[in-house]
């Protein structure tokens, strides 16, 4: 099969085909002007969306070369100092055409993610670029099945910023304290010896849901432990309270909008766990700040950016984001917290990322070097896909490592005389966990001037010959799903079509095209075809918000795409409504002026917001009527949306108009983001029933729901 290099381009990168570029000039040979010449392409196609796979492809590649290319150049000893600048200078002006290629269609930052798959079409790609700028393509090396990867750190990319030699120097004895590691050695498994422990744990939360949330007891507090002039609320006060009694670990996931990071900061006061370590997305580093500042007065706050040249290695909080935690890794590991907070913790879910492996490789050192510190997981979305998402925050949080309960934990379980085996194990394992620090609280049950939210779906009919091809896009892509079934079907010899639908080779049959759908050059499938149908009601879903302006005020507007964003920008100007952009590409700064300016001028009437960059940290409660004129891909992305409204301060009901093309497979996909709450409702909040309570992979399901209705209309099943 051909490459995505070997079409869609208008010439071939295959070492065999003739049809070669001409060759490069010598001035020109090398990885950088390939990459370049690459990197143009991918931005001329990019401008006249959709975006074809194989160009999403060739932006992959190039953004993993350019960082091989910089980290090669920085350790290339027969360079000049004034061929490696210039090179890294021609390296960054790369990287710079792919950030703006990456504002023009921001679905393209996800394959930037740490965690991004990288296909086999993308391998061959990334060879045949090594060989046309003259370097030699490493063999694959076999993959060898691990229990979990140990966290490889580059070294070429770590840096020790003067502030922090400066401390070093200062405090050359930072010795370790070896109670916490005593602690966690003596905890040893005696009666539960041999049993698997882990996955009786996690399916404790399904299996022994109580109609109740998941949350510890917690005490009352004795005082409150805000700042002059702020005010703590109760159940704010009372994890402030416990961490003041000494409880050491926490989940907190509260939902979005209660506060969690107020109690973050008072709790680490409470317990005295400075310096403390703040990790968390590059959008909100920013305001983590700002809110130390209001918080904790008397802490000095630091914020890392790039290889923190400016950072301030004395202060309290010492706040980083995920995306440059490679850079700083070894001398935060070294740098003596007393305490940790993970915020948006359910980034770390992917246990294989490096990221992830980052942020447990932090936590097992400070709980080395520091006696029961402080650690600390926010998150109102704790579970995305699956009850096995809390694996790496409770590895983090020091209750698991790979294969078994550690410390406290394992004593509970050991204390309460059952084996998985025993019918009350489940109770009581799911009990156990929540003992050791998960806090669950709803904003119907602690706030109650909070007032309620609701998800009102508005159906809207795709007219016109846009409408007919996006109809007809989705009966082609069913069509290609019944071939594929009924070639499963003959391949095992089963040529019936009247028996029922074998539901199990249907899924089969749609991963495959799932697995396929990043690797096609061209024709339809299911990423493809929900970026047309946003951008098809990128229009209606802006007349809508248009009309709610009109009769209710300020209204927030959410989008996947940029290109769906600036078609509603425009549809707004032609109406001489004011509006402010929030987008991933925007400075601090930037961002910080459109939200200030949403809400205090009453001439601004819509923040026009990216649900990937717009959908955590900030606060837009000024308004109580939102647009969600893209459907998100799970319910959790949704819910943080909704939440940027729908949190505390706000004193109106907060409703969310959620605009579904009708009579394709976006209505599909809405019912399956609202079944996927279910499994947070009730492994976290004790609601939600049975069926509904099961896990999916929405884009999965989606295709299992074209497929079998297409059967059911042939007679099938």
């Amino acid at each position: 099969m051909a490459g995505p290099g070997q079409r869609g381009s208008g010439r071939a990168r295959s070492g065999t085909n003739t049809q070669r570029r001409p060759a490069a000039r010598p001035a020109e040979q090398g990885m950088i002007p390939v990459l370049a010449d690459v990197a143009r392409e991918v931005d001329r196609i990019v401008q006249r969306p959709p975006t074809k796979p194989v160009m999403r492809t060739k932006f992959q590649v190039v953004a993993l070369l350019v960082r091989e290319e910089k980290a090669r150049v920085m350790a290339d000893a027969t360079l000049s100092a004034s061929r490696r600048t210039e090179q890294l200078k021609r390296l960054d002006g790369i990287a710079t055409q792919l950030a703006r290629t990456a504002a023009r269609d921001t679905s393209l930052l996800a394959l930037l993610a740490e965690d991004a798959r990288v296909s086999d079409a993308a391998r061959q790609f990334k060879a045949t670029l090594m060989r046309e700028g003259g370097l030699e393509v490493p063999d694959e090396p076999e993959p060898e099945p691990v229990a979990a990867p140990t966290p490889v750190l580059t070294t070429t990319t770590q840096v020790v910023p003067q502030s922090v030699r400066a401390r070093q120097l200062a405090n050359p004895f930072l010795a370790p304290d070896y109670e916490a590691a005593a602690e966690r050695a003596a905890a040893r498994a005696r009666r539960l010896a041999g049993w698997e422990l882990l996955e009786p744990l996690f399916n404790s939360f399904e299996r022994a849901a109580t109609g109740q949330p998941a949350c510890m007891d917690l005490p009352e507090p004795r005082s409150f432990f805000a700042p002059l002039g702020r005010e703590l609320m109760h159940h704010q006060a009372q994890v402030v309270e416990a961490a003041a009694r000494g409880h050491r670990t926490f989940l907190l996931a509260d939902e979005p909008g209660l506060g969690k990071t107020a109690q973050a900061l008072l709790a680490a006061q409470a317990a005295n766990a400075f310096p403390l370590l703040v990790v968390v997305p590059n959008v909100v580093k920013t305001n983590w700040a700002r809110e130390v500042g209001l918080w904790t007065p008397l802490r000095r706050a630091t914020v890392v950016h790039g290889d923190g040249d400016e950072v301030d290695a004395f202060a309290d909080v010492v706040i980083v984001n995920y995306e440059i935690l490679d850079r700083h890794v070894g001398w935060l590991g070294n740098h003596g917290f007393r305490g940790m907070v993970v915020d948006e913790a359910h980034f770390i879910k992917n246990k294989t990322s490096q990221r992830s492996q980052h942020v447990l490789r932090l936590s097992d050192r400070i709980r080395e070097r520091t006696a029961r510190p402080l650690m600390m997981a926010l998150t109102g979305t704790p579970l995305i896909n699956d009850i096995d998402d809390f694996r790496a925050i409770w590895e983090f949080l020091g209750w698991i490592d790979d294969t078994k309960p550690v410390g406290k934990l394992m004593t509970a379980l050991e204390d309460t005389g059952l084996t998985p085996a025993d019918p009350g194990f489940y109770s009581a394992a799911r009990s156990a966990v929540i003992d050791m620090g998960i806090v669950r609280r709803r904003k119907i049950d602690v706030v109650a001037d909070i007032p309620a939210r609701r998800v009102a779906d508005l159906p809207v009919e795709l007219d016109g010959a846009v409408g007919r091809s996006i109809r007809a896009a989705e009966a082609a892509l069913a069509a290609r799903l019944v071939r594929r079934y009924r070639a499963a079907l003959e391949a095992r010899g089963d040529t019936s079509t009247g028996g029922a639908i074998d539901l199990e080779l249907a899924r089969r049959v749609a991963a495959g095209e799932l697995k396929d759908s990043s690797d096609k050059a061209g024709g339809e499938n299911v990423f493809t075809m929900v970026r047309r149908i946003g951008q098809a009601k990128a229009g209606l879903a802006a007349d809508y918000t248009a009309q709610l302006v009109r009769n209710v005020g300020k209204v927030v507007f959410f989008a996947r795409h940029v290109d769906v964003m600036d078609q509603a920008e425009q549809n707004f100007a032609d109406r001489g409504l004011k509006y402010v952009s929030i987008r991933g590409d925007q400075t601090t700064r930037t961002r910080n002026k459109s939200i200030d300016a949403f809400t205090n001028d009453p001439d601004v009437s819509i923040a026009v917001c990216s649900l990937m960059a717009a959908g955590v940290g900030i606060n837009l409660q000024v308004a109580s009527n939102l647009v969600l004129a893209e459907l998100s891909w799970t319910d959790a992305e949704q819910t943080q949306a909704i939440d940027r409204i729908h949190r505390i301060g706000q004193d109106e009901p907060v409703t969310a108009w959620r605009i579904i093309a009708a009579q394709t497979i976006d209505s599909k996909i809405a019912e399956l983001i609202d079944s996927k709450s279910a499994l947070a409702a009730r492994a976290l909040d004790g609601a939600g029933d049975e069926e509904g309570a099961s896990s999916v992979d929405v884009q999965l399901e989606a295709l299992v729901g074209l497929l079998t209705d297409a059967l059911a209309a042939e007679g099938v099943g």
